[in-house]
């Protein structure tokens, strides 16, 4: 916290004269009494600051993240809107998925030359704009290129999020604040899916890509009203060797490496099942109606509860122990999926999104305790190979569903869930070999 600003000594009846001939019997000055400004105290709990910047926060997260994900529920519309496959389709998720994990470490970068809030404002901006324009697009490959354009620009706002609660938050209130912040990131994500779902019942698809843009517009004037003016943001110089060196050393760190390969193995889990799901649903026996598979999103709720958990899990069984649960539960949920029971079908929803979370949740707060330096860099690549991972789980699991139907697509999830147990086998033994190394030689 900057040091209060202090007003200087004020001298009552001295003279301002600083010659050498002043009257040496000249009486005492008397000093008035320092009057120092308030201290700037970072926002907490209770107050209309702390209000306010969680709230606004909230906003961008549910904003961008309905944006993000808001043609994953209408895929099969714009497939049959453009007369094209499941593969080409999935690219309108992609695109952006893949642009926000090319964007996000040098936005990173860019937030701490220019502002948290500055980067925030233009990210919003820039996503909201193109998220009105979407439903224009006039073919497959124009939706594309807005899809990746707004991936882009949404790039700025995790980006900056965390470092500017951090900044401006107390201490003891971050993970509330945080949570929150996240919360928004779910709830956006489980809205744009849903809005857009109904929305494209009763309008197609068009109609539902427009009432998620001008849900998101509403979300970013709140955004806008609310935000507060940062306090503690000091503006860093853009030296890109020096974080090309920090983001070198992460990407030697072996540890950190794991984590990232893990984040986007579960990811890649992720992106297959529920790009393809609706395809799944929508065709036969089960024929369900686009506002229904857009109700199929609310399980996103039960990952809010798992990734919650996934603290005490960790406490409980240490985060390797975790990651194991996380992914046994997971390909649980795949091989329920196989059923054509749509009972079974949403029973394997559940269980893979809560495996999913959970195991998100453990991996990401690992690396943010394993980076010493550079955090925000650390974080950044995490998040990159996170969304490496949506895309390419989301356009393979498409084309396999398009090959070869739904068992392929459960197949390229149960390699990456695969992946996963084969890192985390990979650091229990790279564990215990430093272990054993450390200790005094017999």
């Amino acid at each position: 916290m900057p040091p209060a600003h202090t007003g200087a000594p004020v001298t009552a009846g001295a003279s301002t004269s600083s010659s050498p001939e002043a009257p040496a019997a000249q009486a005492p000055a008397t000093e008035a009494p320092v009057v120092e400004a308030p201290a700037v105290e970072a926002h907490a709990p209770g107050r209309p600051g702390y209000r306010r910047l969680s709230l606004a926060l909230f906003a961008a997260g549910l904003a961008t993240f309905a944006l993000l994900y808001s043609t994953q529920a209408l895929l099969p519309a714009i497939s049959a809107g453009f007369g094209v496959t499941a593969g080409q389709a999935s690219w309108t998720v992609s695109a952006a998925t893949g642009a926000l994990a090319l964007f996000v470490l040098p936005l990173s970068a860019l937030s701490e030359r220019f502002g948290r809030t500055r980067m925030m404002t233009c990210s919003m901006a820039v996503a909201v704009g193109v998220g009105l324009l979407v439903p224009l697009a006039p073919s497959l490959e124009w939706l594309i290129a807005l899809r990746a354009v707004q991936g882009a620009a949404i790039a700025g706002i995790p980006a900056s999020a965390m470092a500017c609660l951090a900044e401006e938050v107390k201490p003891k209130a971050l993970v509330a604040a945080i949570g929150l912040f996240v919360a928004g990131n779910s709830i956006g994500g489980m809205s744009g899916r849903l809005v857009t779902g109904w929305a494209a019942q009763v309008w197609g698809w068009r109609g539902g890509l427009l009432a998620v843009g001008l849900l998101s517009l509403a979300c970013a004037a709140v955004f806008l009203v609310l935000l507060p003016r940062a306090r503690f943001f000091r503006p860093a110089s853009l030296n890109p060797r020096a974080v090309g060196r920090t983001v070198a050393g992460h990407l030697r760190d072996p540890l950190l490496l794991r984590l990232y390969g893990i984040g986007a193995l579960f990811m890649t889990v992720f992106g297959a099942v529920y790009t393809v799901i609706g395809y799944r649903l929508v065709d036969e026996p089960f024929s369900l109606g686009q506002g229904v598979i857009g109700s199929i999103f609310l399980i996103y709720l039960v990952g809010t509860v798992s990734s919650a958990a996934a603290g005490r899990l960790v406490a409980r069984t240490g985060r390797r122990g975790a990651l194991y649960l996380a992914v046994t539960t997971t390909a649980l949920g795949l091989f329920l999926s196989l059923a054509d029971s749509l009972a079974s079908i949403l029973l394997g929803l559940v269980l893979i999104t809560a495996g999913f979370f959970a195991g998100h949740a453990v991996a990401s707060a690992a690396v943010s305790r394993t980076a010493k330096t550079g955090r925000a860099q650390a974080s950044a690549l995490y998040q990159s190979a996170y969304y490496i991972g949506s895309s390419a789980g989301g356009t393979l699991g498409a084309l396999a569903y398009h090959s070869a139907g739904w068992a392929a697509t459960v197949t390229i999830a149960l390699l990456a869930v695969v992946g996963v147990v084969s890192i985390t086998l990979y650091g229990s033994h790279a564990a215990r070999a430093a272990h054993a190394a450390a200790l005094p030689a017999r």
